[in-house]
């Protein structure tokens, strides 16, 4: 970070940034540097501190999306991120960015192993993710 640029500088190996045009759930931003990746076993820090770990992804076209295993921070649930929330990833340290805090990922509709490919569920998710974003950005 400079005086000049109040953004911090992504280190080296990570991709990212803030979206560019309307937010869509169930794609990964271009500027994320997820493409082609295996994220299996990468971190996730909310921008809140950390998450868990990748337990799946999913690379379909609109349909992409993390499950992401919290471990003790949520008593060993998992949680299911749309792929539209990844705001970087950081390949050297094997580390996946989102845009939103714990608070709001805990809120989220619950993940279900069973469900997690419903349109209705994926209906509900999505919408809960869009619903606090806007033309700015998230709103944390």
């Amino acid at each position: 970070m400079d005086q000049l640029n109040p953004q911090p500088t992504p280190p080296s190996g990570a991709h990212g940034g803030v979206p560019t045009g309307a937010f869509d759930p169930w794609s990964f931003r271009d500027e994320a540097g997820v493409t082609g990746s295996d994220l299996v076993g990468y971190k996730v820090e909310a921008t809140d501190g950390s998450i868990g770990k990748i337990d799946a992804h999913s690379h379909d076209v609109a349909a992409s999306y993390l499950v992401v295993d919290t471990g003790v921070w949520i008593f060993g649930k998992k949680v299911m991120l749309p792929a539209g929330v990844v705001n970087r990833v950081d390949h050297d340290e094997q580390k996946v960015y989102v845009d939103r805090n714990k608070d709001q990922i805990k809120a989220a509709p619950e993940y279900d192993t069973d469900s997690h490919t419903d349109p209705a569920y994926r209906d509900k998710l999505g919408g809960y993710y869009g619903g606090m974003y806007d033309s700015a950005g998230p709103r944390l």
